[in-house]
């Protein structure tokens, strides 16, 4: 039997390992103004593994960062994407490109690969992976909304949960909420009861300025797994450094 492992790679870049394959979820390996991911990026472009598939939620560059990944071996690799990331990675080189609405899904070997909703400034939509044995859920950085609470009714159990928790704002939109907060996404992890919840999307800042300017959101992780101890205290939450592994 094969173990489910992930790794986060930093911000909501992760290795999923499920059923014997590898996938990587929105990849971000550079930076740019006001685009810093706070953390170390633990594996370059030139250091991932082979991947099975690539999972990308939405066209912002700290999820899809396509001009650094065109770097990877393999521009045949299956990526599963949100619809308007599609032409956008073809005219990146890729050209294996599989545009997923929700509850639409896709096999790579034994591995069923699922959209499911999502709300954010842009068109997202979020992942599931399963492989009969363990399901996986991938959270890009949706808001909170209640189509998530029809997961478990589409999959059954959830047994790892990759959750946003930072609460983003977009400060000249009138801190206008475009990603779910630490509370939000502890009442996500009860409602999908999962075995492990891993936290992401929080270590990222717009910059000194920008972080004053542009954009305000939660650094710590700790609320959420605060939040969760009353919550969903059945959940083990891993509050992960970049470059570690953590099995099912």
């Amino acid at each position: 039997m094969t173990t489910t492992t992930v790794t986060r790679i930093c911000h909501s870049c992760h290795l999923i390992e499920i059923g014997g394959r590898t996938f990587l979820t929105d990849p971000w390996f550079s930076e740019k103004p006001g685009y810093h991911p706070g953390e170390p990026v633990a594996v370059p472009v030139a250091g991932l593994p082979a991947l099975d598939g690539v999972l990308i939620s939405h066209h912002h560059y700290d999820h899809c960062d396509l001009a650094a990944f065109a770097a990877y071996r393999d521009l045949g690799v299956p990526m599963f994407v949100a619809g308007p990331v599609a032409p956008r990675a073809r005219k990146a080189g890729f050209t294996d490109v599989t545009a997923l609405a929700p509850w639409q899904s896709a096999a790579v070997g034994g591995v069923t690969v699922t959209a499911a909703p999502a709300k954010h400034g842009v068109y997202e939509v979020t992942f599931v992976l399963s492989d009969g044995t363990s399901t996986v859920y991938f959270a890009g950085d949706t808001m909170l909304i209640p189509e998530l609470r029809e997961l478990p009714a589409h999959f059954g159990h959830i047994d790892i949960a990759l959750l946003p928790v930072n609460g983003l704002r977009i400060r000249p939109q009138l801190n206008k909420q475009v990603v779910m907060n630490a509370a939000e996404a502890a009442e996500l992890t009860a409602v999908l009861k999962p075995r492990l919840a891993i936290p992401h999307h929080y270590a990222f800042t717009s910059g000194w300025l920008g972080d004053r300017l542009m954009t305000k959101g939660d650094r710590d992780p700790q609320p959420y797994a605060d939040a969760c101890a009353r919550l969903a205290p059945d959940t083990d939450v891993h509050i992960i450094d970049p470059g570690t592994p953590v099995a099912l």
